[in-house]
């Protein structure tokens, strides 16, 4: 099944003064359990087919589905509830919230969701147990190091259960043991639980780890890459 399905999508920036193509007709699909890196030079397009994957942004033309939706015309806060409920984030800047335990940080997608008490404490607990976190539950950012801090950002992605999970250049703030634990972390999640992974990154080690890599050039995706 299709999690992800982009058709022909084009982004024109400034179409009123200056145009810029940034997409330029890209069209791929991501099925289910999915651990797939986008590759591509700096002003390829990736950012904006992740900002649009993601749902964070419209195309200008084509169609994007997620899980059979197709999200390319949804207002704004349609795709504010869409993402919620649909797609977790992981970002190299972690954006976890700093007065917040690492619990806390987790269980707040849950909270946005309306969940009970129970089901967030019992779900952020598992989900931190999991990542080897059990025993900082009540630590805050600044009491984690980058790696820790970052498996928090993985707890809180997968806590909404989402289709998928958009990691935008994950690893690009963590030092090699911290990269090499939180890839190994992310394809066991992948490979026990079928959580759907899609990474944006420039990191030869991620694309190491990738089991599809799709290389976009100039708007495009050039180069599809399956591996076993």
């Amino acid at each position: 099944m299709s999690v992800i399905k982009v058709d022909n999508v084009t982004k024109v920036y400034n179409e009123t003064v200056v145009p810029v193509n940034a997409l330029n007709g890209a069209s791929f699909e991501i099925e289910e359990g999915e651990f797939t890196a986008i590759v591509g030079p700096s002003g390829s397009g990736k950012s904006t087919l992740l900002n649009i994957i993601g749902g964070l942004d419209y195309p200008t033309s084509g169609k994007v589905e997620i899980a059979g939706v197709d999200i390319s015309h949804l207002s704004e806060g349609e795709l504010i509830d869409f993402r919620l409920y649909n797609i977790g984030f992981v970002f190299q800047s972690f954006n976890l919230i700093p007065v917040l335990t690492a619990r806390e940080n987790v269980e707040f997608i849950m909270l946005l969701q309306k969940k009970s008490k129970e089901e967030m404490g019992n779900r952020s607990f598992a989900l931190l147990e999991e990542m080897g976190l059990g025993d900082r539950i009540n630590n805050r950012p600044a009491e984690l190091s980058g790696g820790q801090q970052q498996r928090v950002a993985v707890a809180r992605a997968l806590a909404s259960k989402p289709k998928f999970i958009l990691a935008d250049e994950p690893t690009a703030n963590l030092d090699s043991v911290s990269t090499s634990n939180l890839l190994d972390m992310m394809a066991r999640l992948n490979h026990e639980e079928s959580a759907t992974f899609v990474f944006s990154t420039h990191d030869q080690r991620v694309i190491d780890k990738a089991r599809r890599v799709l290389t976009i050039e100039d708007g495009l995706i050039v180069n599809d890459e399956i591996r076993s």
